[in-house]
């Protein structure tokens, strides 16, 4: 199975850990962000993956080969300009399709820890076939996306704020409709080789905006419930610390 890490963010939340190295090299525990991240697919049968850079790039490439790339094979993807996650995995998308059967893959912020189990939600996106599945959870959170009592995804929350993305055929919020839930996205996501030949948009996007347009014509994106499974944001020094204690 393959595996996309992106990691090429400016890691300005981390600051000053970020001033000298990449995010994706700053340590929890005697371990890098991406060490863990990379082992942790590893462990559940990632063998190939690529990597986004740009803040710090030339350290990657070096890092992980004073370290054998971790027994596994990987590539690297330099964005020279930002290309947010969208936009990071459309020019990597060559990784996916050199394969002349291309599989679901993973995509994976390299700034968050969970237990979730990455098998589990492979299976998941097997048995629904969806476009892409999208590990949430019911939890605080600034930026919610809302799905339909299908799981479907069919907006961006608050509900108070917002309504399902304009064309949803799957948010109608008439009476009698499904209720709309509010869950929080944790940066992993397992996709169907089929969206990207979707991804229309160019140069930097979010790959939300782009699942919101995918939903909005009516394809499914679909929700991996992950609220049994634990899960931190690492995008703060603090953050980084209660982690910390929580390995210890």
């Amino acid at each position: 199975m393959k595996a996309m890490v992106l990691a090429a963010g400016l890691g300005t939340r981390l600051r000053p850990l970020t001033n000298d190295r990449p995010k994706a090299l700053v340590e929890i525990a005697g371990r890098t962000l991406l060490e863990i991240t990379l082992q942790r697919l590893k462990a559940f049968g990632v063998r190939e993956a690529i990597v986004n850079t740009h803040h710090f790039a030339e350290m990657i490439p070096a890092y992980l080969a004073q370290h054998n790339n971790f027994g596994m094979r990987i590539e690297i993807s330099f964005e020279e300009s930002l290309l947010d996650t969208g936009g990071g995995l459309k020019k990597a998308a060559w990784f996916f399709l050199e394969d002349k059967n291309p599989q679901p893959f993973l995509l994976h912020n390299v700034d968050v820890v969970s237990t979730i189990d990455l098998d589990r939600m492979v299976r998941f996106h097997k048995d629904q076939n969806p476009l892409a599945t999208m590990a949430v959870q019911r939890r605080a959170t600034s930026r919610p996306l809302l799905f339909d009592r299908k799981g479907l995804l069919c907006g961006r929350g608050p509900i108070s704020a917002s309504r399902p993305a304009p064309g949803s055929t799957h948010g109608d919020t008439k009476a009698g409709s499904p209720p709309l839930q509010e869950l929080a996205f944790s940066g992993i996501h397992v996709l169907s080789p089929e969206i990207l030949a979707k991804l229309e948009e160019t140069g930097a996007f979010s790959i939300i905006d782009a699942y919101l347009r995918l939903a909005a014509d009516g394809e499914k994106i679909v929700a991996f419930h992950a609220d049994e499974y634990r899960w931190r944001d690492l995008g703060r020094p603090e953050h980084l610390l209660a982690a910390e204690r929580e390995i210890l």
